[in-house]
């Protein structure tokens, strides 16, 4: 694979990252199993591997730790903190207490004095971004951390963050981790443009729409989600608007004679505010067949079809697991009580 720069970080990665949110309880509980398929994929030139203290409720990070052992030195590690681990409200968000607590625990499952990539994985409204950005400062001149990013994070939270780094003289982040998708292009409009502006390497996650984009999810078919994954991602597979979608953009490939992997993986990397698509497979069949879709090319005429499929900028269906920020989620913030104040 051709590697390409992570934004300034001087680190060159491959453009497609392994994702292993599906080791572990959650998806393969056989930990032999994924560390052959972190191995396979190294073997085959993915340099950079994302993970977070919360895949699994921190198994994730132990066996990509086991995976690793002997190998560290030859691949990127890219973790996450921020969601929450354990009732305690405190072990969880962005403030310095937890951020310098857990990346302790993530160093000790990992089994490696340094961090690559150190991740905030959502944004922490409660949290003043200057505090954050103090404590992944301080990470880094300890070694600990070498450089930092974000993931889930709006434009204007990309942008307030950089301007507070400039102007309190701390660490920039140096990535950014959004959805990005053939269904999911939303990140279009403001997230790339912006990355872009200002520098920053974008690791894409969700390629292949959580499973929408396998071709296993077609319009009166009978896949379903496995029952231990249906606590978390149950809507996104059944919405007949985003079927009907995927139904177009599979005959399609079928027409261009490119299975819906393999066009939903180089659609992802085409973009040039990508920088890495994250690929999350469960089993060694699934890395195998993604990675023999590596080098396939979209010409323009097929990338047109696809812009009347899904137009440039738009959100067919909103993942279930998608950031959405208070302004969306809090119904108090965009109503005025009835002598005319903020409810909130």
């Amino acid at each position: 694979m051709r590697m390409r720069p992570l934004g300034r970080t001087g680190i060159q990665v491959s453009p497609y990252c392994l994702g292993t949110m599906m080791f572990g309880r959650v998806g393969n509980p056989d930990h032999d199993d994924c560390v052959r398929i972190i191995h396979r994929a190294m073997d085959a030139g993915i340099n950079v591997i994302d993970t977070a203290d919360v895949y699994s409720y921190s198994e994730t990070e132990e066996i990509v730790g086991k995976a690793l052992k002997g190998r560290r030195d030859d691949i990127v590690v890219a973790t996450k903190v921020s969601g929450p681990m354990g009732d305690d409200p405190n072990r969880a968000g962005n403030s310095r207490r937890w951020i310098i607590t857990e990346v302790e625990h993530s160093l000790r499952r990992l089994r490696t004095d340094h961090i690559d990539l150190y991740q905030i994985h959502h944004p922490d409204p409660r949290t003043d971004i200057e505090e954050t950005l103090s404590a992944l400062t301080d990470l880094m001149s300890s070694g600990k951390v070498r450089a930092i990013g974000t993931s889930n994070f709006p434009a204007t939270d990309i942008v307030e963050a950089q301007w507070v780094a400039e102007r309190r003289g701390l660490a920039r982040f140096r990535t950014e981790q959004p959805p990005y998708s053939l269904v999911n292009r939303g990140v279009e409009r403001e997230v790339l443009p912006v990355c872009e502006r200002y520098g920053l390497g974008t690791l894409v996650w969700g390629p292949l729409g959580m499973g929408l984009l396998t071709g296993r999810y077609r319009k009166g078919g009978t896949a379903r989600v496995p029952e231990r994954r249906m606590a978390w991602v149950p809507r996104h597979m059944s919405d007949e608007r985003t079927l009907d979608t995927v139904e177009r953009l599979a005959l399609l490939a079928e027409e261009a004679a490119i299975p819906l992997t393999h066009m939903a993986m180089a659609f992802t990397v085409t973009h040039p505010g990508v920088t890495s698509a994250i690929i999350g497979p469960r089993t060694l069949e699934q890395l195998d067949d993604l990675l023999a879709g590596a080098g396939t090319v979209l010409g323009d005429d097929l990338l047109d079809r696809i812009d009347e499929i899904v137009p440039p900028g738009g959100d067919i269906g909103p993942l279930d697991v998608s950031y959405d920020p208070p302004a969306v989620t809090r119904a108090a913030l965009r109503r005025r009580a009835a002598d005319g104040r903020a409810t909130a």
